[in-house]
């Protein structure tokens, strides 16, 4: 049964505070937000778009240490340069905040406090590695040392990036503080956990049986949690940047950044609205929706509403449209590398643009699986699309306008049936990108308003009103009428899209208001109403725009590799006999699944032509266990046994890893029998 709100709460993943927004943020979270935020408003209804910037947890702090600057500076520059960025861009945030100001720390203390003092929370007290120089417990990524498994010496404390496997701290040899250089040693410290498993129950109900209308990939990514059954989640850690944790004998911890992070969200709308805030939040009446990207599905629709759930008094999302990733030009986007389209470079390359980029994130939508791209696509959609079909039609008709009728909009006379064709075709686009913007279907939408123009540009090269201009102007001025009508429907469908180039139509058509209830309609512009000079609305791109920005990417792929061969230098010379004793074969995975209670390990069963044998892998981060069942890879076959998490891996599956610790599975080029040495 479909509910009926009064309001709409709209809220965007916090970017990190610790780099500007690149093209894949504003693809997965960003500009869909932004355009069902701006769709609302058009409709007339009462809607908030709530962000900020997340400016907690350890990368901030490993990245002021690099600098030399504290953890505040970090957050003040990016904080700084994400808000303008997105200004500049059209988010049209209702507020853009920061979760290092003072009322969010207030309120992020008291969400905690409250749960607290309600019992919500378990305690527990575990070893941690402890800095005797630095005098502060370690990260695990302040944490180096020899993976056990693969003898790599840089391997981190969660996990090893050259073999991919998962690990505990305390698994490593040798460990090094990456504070000090000095060997740490082990203390007790205590943390209070948010015992998901309590909430389980509740979460399968609200989540597998009330919202199976949510995407696949939302839908099923919690599903799989779920099964996995869930397990507390600490909610503190030890270091001294973030919202203190607000009890007696907690000095030095402060809350985990995914903890308060969510929370932003609610001190963001108390900041704007200090006095109407809990409507927003509180009111059954308020429906909210979060914009996400993959990597936060988990947190939005689990960890987050059972926080709430345990606080009591605040409304659960609605729905959650995460986005998958998008990629460019053939590769994952990693700020590590620097293999992105910055935002803040974009606005600056390509000033006045903004639009342009709107459409081809859009077009290009990852919503259902991750998607590419590329700046020859980029070109072609502006090219091909916004200037000859879109731009094109609003340019003639206006043109045609002040040539035949000094610029005022004419009066329509007796129409054709393909007149009346045309008008109905029209006024079907309303309810179709309707029910599309509702379904948060944006890429599908963005494709229904394209096929206004579409019909436009079709009807003016039919009724060729240049050719009659000789000899019949009452039908020129029917047709222009027509021509104007549409033109007007598309400042209107396309605000939430393209909103510089349709505040800049609607100028043109001298449009005195925009509505979406207006759309469809065929009598939105006046007779006699006075046009403005034409004006192109997009301009061509030129190939060598396009060429300086694959040269860019270009100089970052070089300079990636040289990075990485002095990062990775060739290991010293072997023998020729030592490389034999590796008995390295080809198996077909059988089976492959998730490892409970382990986010980065995946079990898989190998046909090894030998019977069969149990191989654990810490691949789970890269590999969904249903995208390797039935494939053939590369594994060493008499590697010691070893038990990771209980389970006796018999073997390690060979894969390589990619600049930014992407791990990419080895597989032979063409099918061979399973038990196949690799010589």
């Amino acid at each position: 049964m479909e509910k009926n709100f009064k309001r709409t709460l709209v809220t965007t993943a916090l970017p990190y505070a610790n780099g500007p927004v690149h093209i894949g943020h504003l693809a997965g979270v960003y500009v869909p937000a932004d355009i069902y935020t701006r769709y609302l408003r058009l409709k007339g209804e009462e809607v908030l778009m709530i962000g900020g910037s997340d400016e907690h947890g350890v990368p901030i702090t490993i990245k002021a240490r690099k600098e030399g600057v504290t953890p505040q500076d970090i957050v003040d520059r990016y904080h700084k340069i994400i808000k303008d960025s997105f200004e500049e861009f059209g988010i049209s945030f209702d507020i853009y905040s920061r979760t290092s100001s003072k009322i969010h720390h207030q309120m992020a203390s008291d969400f905690f406090r409250k749960l607290y003092d309600k019992g919500e929370f378990v305690e527990k007290v575990s070893q941690q590695y402890y800095d005797e120089e630095a005098k502060q417990f370690l990260a695990d990524r302040y944490i180096t040392g020899t993976c056990p498994h693969c003898h790599n010496e840089r391997a981190y404390g969660d996990q090893c990036e050259a073999c991919g496997t998962s690990l505990n701290a305390t698994d490593l040899i040798n460990p090094k503080s990456a504070i000090s250089g000095s060997q740490p040693v082990l203390r007790e410290t205590k943390h209070w956990y948010l015992p998901l498993d309590k909430w389980e129950p509740y979460l399968r109900e609200w989540i597998l049986e009330g919202h199976k209308e949510w995407r696949p990939n939302v839908y099923g990514q919690c599903k799989s949690w779920i099964d996995m059954g869930l397990q507390p989640r600490a909610v503190s850690r030890d270091l001294d940047w973030g919202v203190p944790v607000p009890v007696e004998g907690a000095d030095g911890k402060v809350l985990y950044v995914w903890f308060d992070a969510p929370i932003g969200y609610i001190s963001n709308t108390k900041e704007l609205l200090p006095d109407t805030w809990e409507k927003w939040w509180k009111d059954p009446e308020t429906k909210m929706i979060h914009f996400i990207g993959k990597d936060n599905i988990v947190f939005h629709c689990i960890v987050f509403p059972a926080m709430l759930k345990a606080e009591g008094s605040y409304n659960l999302p609605e729905n959650v449209p995460a986005n998958e990733f998008l990629n460019l030009e053939g590769d994952k986007i990693s700020t590590s590398r620097n293999w992105a389209v910055w935002l803040h470079e974009y606005l600056r390359d390509f000033p006045g643009k903004q639009d342009i980029l709107r459409y081809v994130l859009t077009a290009n939508a990852p919503e259902t699986k991750d998607n590419d791209f590329t700046w020859r696509d980029f070109q072609a959609r502006n090219n091909n699309e916004l200037v000859a079909i879109l731009g094109n039609f609003i340019n003639r008709s206006v043109v045609l306008t002040h040539k035949y009728f000094e610029g005022k909009v004419p009066a329509a006379g007796t129409l054709t049936d393909y007149d009346r064709e045309t008008l109905a075709e029209v006024a079907k686009v309303k309810e179709a990108v309707e029910s599309l913007l509702d379904n948060y279907r944006f890429r599908d939408a963005q494709k229904e308003a394209m096929n206004l123009a579409r019909i436009g540009n079709k009807y003016l090269a039919d009724t060729e009103p240049w050719k009659l201009a000789k000899t019949d102007m009452e039908r020129v001025a029917t047709i222009l009428n027509i021509a104007l009508q549409i033109s007007a429907n598309l400042a209107i469908v396309f605000e939430p899209f393209l909103p510089f180039s349709a505040t800049k139509l609607r100028q043109i058509l001298n449009m005195s208001e925009c509505n979406w209830e207006h759309l469809g309609n065929t009598d939105i512009l006046a007779v006699g109403t006075q046009l403005a000079p034409a004006e192109l609305l997009f301009e061509k791109i030129e190939d060598a725009a396009i060429e300086a920005q694959l040269q860019k990417l270009e100089d970052t792929k070089k300079a990636n590799q040289l990075a990485e061969h002095k990062a990775n230098p060739i290991r010293a010379n072997i023998e020729f006999d030592d490389f034999t004793k590796l008995d390295i074969r080809v198996g077909k995975v059988l089976e492959c699944t998730k490892v409970p209670k382990a986010d980065k390990l995946l079990q898989f069963r190998i046909d090894d032509g030998l019977g069969g044998r149990t191989i654990v892998s810490g691949i789970a981060k890269h590999y969904a266990p249903e995208d390797l069942v039935g494939k053939n890879v590369c594994f060493i076959a008499n590697l010691a046994p070893r038990k990771l998490r209980g389970i006796e891996s018999e073997g390690m599956i060979l894969s390589a890893e990619d600049a930014d610790g992407r791990l990419v599975v080895i597989t032979p080029a063409d099918e061979v029998k399973p038990g196949s040495e690799v010589k």
